[in-house]
C-alpha cells in the first residue's frame, strides 16, 4: 500500500460523499487488515459501479446504513 489508510479515506470522502446515497466514509478492519467503509442509505447498482471494490490498496466495504439524521436535544 502506497499511503496509509487515513490519506486514502480522505482522498475517496472527496471521490464518494457527492454522490447521491453516500452517508458516510469511516477506516474499518476486514480479515485483520484496515479498510475504507462506505455508508449508504441503501445499496444500489449505481453506487455498487460508482465505488470502487479498492482504493489505494485498500478493500473498500459498502454498508448499508439507512438514513442518517442528526439528533437534537434540549441542552
Amino acid at each position: 500500500m502506497s499511503i496509509d489508510v487515513e490519506e486514502a479515506q480522505a482522498q475517496l470522502i472527496e471521490r464518494v460523499m457527492t454522490l447521491p446515497g453516500v452517508t458516510g466514509v469511516a477506516i474499518g478492519e476486514r480479515s485483520g487488515r484496515p479498510c475504507i467503509l462506505v455508508y449508504v442509505v441503501a445499496r444500489t447498482s449505481a453506487l455498487k459501479k460508482a465505488i470502487p471494490a479498492t482504493f489505494q490498496g485498500y478493500e473498500v466495504v459498502i454498508e448499508e446504513s439507512g438514513e442518517i439524521r442528526a439528533l437534537h436535544g434540549d441542552g
